[in-house]
C-alpha cells in the first residue's frame, strides 16, 4: 500500500509569524507521535517569509482523518486562527505516473 502524502500551505499575518511558527513546531512534534505518521516536516518559504509548508505522510485516509480529528491539531487551529492570512490549503496527493 502506497502511503498518502499531503502538502498544507499555512500563511501567518506579518505581525504574527513568531507566534505562528511556534503553534506549529508543537504540532509537528504532536503529529510525529501520532501511529499513522510515516513523516512529517515544517518548511518556511524563504521567498515569502510567514508562509509554512507542511510536508506529511501518513500510512492511510483514515490515519490522515484520525490526525485532523486529533486533539493537537484542533488546539493548534484554535491558537492560529485569527493569526492566518488565510485559511490553511491542504492539498492530499497522488502520484503522477510518468
Amino acid at each position: 500500500m502506497t502511503n498518502l502524502n499531503v502538502v498544507a500551505v499555512i500563511q501567518a499575518k506579518p505581525d504574527t509569524i513568531e507566534e505562528v511558527r511556534a503553534v506549529l513546531a508543537d504540532l509537528v512534534r504532536a503529529s510525529r507521535a501520532e501511529p499513522g505518521c510515516v513523516s512529517y516536516d515544517l518548511n518556511e518559504s524563504l521567498a515569502a517569509p510567514g508562509t509554512f509548508v507542511a510536508i506529511e505522510s501518513w500510512r492511510s485516509q483514515e490515519d490522515l482523518a484520525e490526525h485532523a480529528k486529533s486533539q493537537h491539531m484542533r488546539a493548534a487551529l484554535s491558537a492560529v486562527g485569527d493569526r492566518l492570512a488565510a485559511a490553511p490549503a491542504v492539498h492530499p496527493l497522488t502520484p503522477v505516473d510518468i
